[in-house]
């Protein structure tokens, strides 16, 4: 995945092998750290389809919790994206209790704008984020409800 230019032209550039490592170990320290992070997803015959998760970041020096996916493009345009979104907007929600998340995504990636808008992320503004012209759509938990359900 991180030597795909396609996948990787949209988070950051394809990686050599020292950067993947690197990045591998600082995804792990983040589950030890936070008790969440990024999960490795597989199809039901385990091959590999790209990754998703809940992780915190830092944008224009302010702290956040980003909700990240990717997947390999054979497996664009099928839906997992969403799918992968609203599941885990459920377990911010449901069991993080987080009280809002942002999606950072470099400013070609309009699939995954739509993505993040079907799930109901809202624009917030454009930036640049680690040298990439992006934009920034952020999601707030939804208020309970009186059967201490959320709306």
């Amino acid at each position: 995945m991180h030597r795909d230019p396609r996948v990787m032209a949209t988070i950051g550039g394809v990686r050599s092998d020292e950067a993947t490592r690197n990045y591998l170990a600082a995804n792990l320290n983040h589950w030890h750290r936070h008790g969440y992070g990024l999960w490795v997803l597989r199809d039901e015959a385990g091959r590999f389809l790209g990754r998703a998760g809940i992780r915190h970041l830092n944008i224009e020096g302010k702290p956040e919790i980003e909700l990240a996916y990717s997947f390999l493009t054979d497996f664009w345009g099928r839906g997992l994206a969403t799918e992968i979104a609203s599941a885990l907007l459920g377990m911010a929600w449901l069991r993080l209790s987080l009280p809002n998340l942002v999606g950072c995504t470099v400013l070609a990636n309009l699939a995954s704008q739509r993505v993040l808008r079907k799930v109901g992320f809202s624009f917030e503004r454009a930036l640049d984020h680690e040298g990439e012209s992006c934009v920034l759509y952020r999601i707030h938990c939804p208020p309970m409800r009186g059967n201490g359900r959320r709306s």
